[in-house]
């Protein structure tokens, strides 16, 4: 290598330490690819208001929903690699990998992970009409019943739609999809009765199940979860080998700065950890889940591999 380019080398390094040490010196954005009030919302709402508190700059959550979260990722994606702009990626940014057929980024190479930020079991609900209390009894009447019977989902690629479609394959029952916008208007039309079932996410769900406007049979996960503690899981009441947990992480574009990802990556575990913030996610129906950002490269690679399965065995299509 020549003296010309490791001294082009080491003022590189030293304008990114440069960068990072005062790093964030304006507000900072995280995009969530989904409309406010949902649980991707929640979750990135309580980071920002800490990281706000950390850096003594505004962190403010920017909601691009639309696309299946597409939306909001091409938006972070076409954004400066300066840490500016963030991303807060739910397991949708795995599926749609395969899901769509055409994309305009890579959801692998495109982005910088930056730390895995919570897991949260999907639950799934019926409208009180619905004549079923127990997973074992939605099968029975989803098999037996002429009537149409529709989930919500929020959105196509979502947590909750391929939840449901593997639901239905592995109990070989029949549901119409309708995909909405985000969380909150899936949920909605479920109170209403537009719709009579769905898998939603735990933080989006648990509200209306506390007040009675819905009815939990069963939570996706491997075991029952704090905030719904009387729910059983999907596996134990009538789907033996029923599981799908939904992961939510915090990723930058690609080729952000090491000093300033490293910076995030501290501040963001340092806060996830924190009892008070652990404590929140739970009572929503999270649970705190971080990593370093190897490993979060590494199981981003393993969730777009286990979805793409399932949308092949599933069939799994936009609607």
């Amino acid at each position: 290598m020549s003296f010309r380019r490791l001294f082009v080398l080491a003022a590189t390094c030293l304008t990114f330490a440069a960068q990072a040490q005062d790093y964030p010196n304006r507000p900072v954005r995280i995009v969530v690819p989904f409309p406010a009030g949902g649980t991707t919302d929640i979750i990135t709402r309580a980071l920002a208001q800490k990281l706000s508190e950390e850096w003594k700059q505004p962190v403010v959550v920017d909601n691009r929903p639309g696309g299946g979260a597409n939306i909001g990722a091409e938006h972070a994606v076409r954004s400066a690699p300066d840490g500016y702009t963030l991303l807060m990626a739910s397991t949708a940014h795995s599926i749609n990998a395969t899901l769509y057929p055409k994309m305009t980024y890579d959801p692998l190479k495109d982005f910088t992970p930056l730390t895995l930020v919570a897991e949260t079991a999907q639950v799934l609900v019926v409208h009180p009409s619905v004549p079923a209390n127990t997973t074992r009894e939605l099968i029975q009447y989803l098999k037996t019943t002429s009537a149409p019977v529709s989930y919500s989902s929020a959105g196509n690629g979502s947590q909750p739609h391929l939840s449901a479609e593997m639901f239905k394959t592995m109990s070989d029952t029949k549901m119409l999809h309708v995909p909405y916008k985000g969380g909150p208007q899936a949920m909605t039309d479920l109170v209403a009765g537009h719709v009579q079932v769905s898998l939603a996410t735990a933080p989006s769900a648990v509200p209306f199940i506390k007040s009675g406007r819905i009815k939990a049979l069963g939570v996706s996960s491997r075991q029952r979860i704090p905030a719904l503690p009387e729910v059983p899981t999907i596996n134990d009441s009538g789907l033996p080998g029923y599981e799908a947990s939904g992961f939510f992480g915090l990723v930058g574009p690609a080729n952000l700065p090491p000093a300033i990802a490293a910076k995030i990556h501290t501040a963001v575990v340092r806060i996830v950890k924190e009892p008070a913030m652990s404590k929140y996610l739970s009572e929503q129906g999270a649970d705190a889940y971080t990593s370093s950002q190897a490993e979060y490269a590494a199981f981003l690679r393993d969730e777009v591999a286990k979805w793409g399965k399932v949308v092949k065995e599933t069939g799994a299509k936009i609607d």
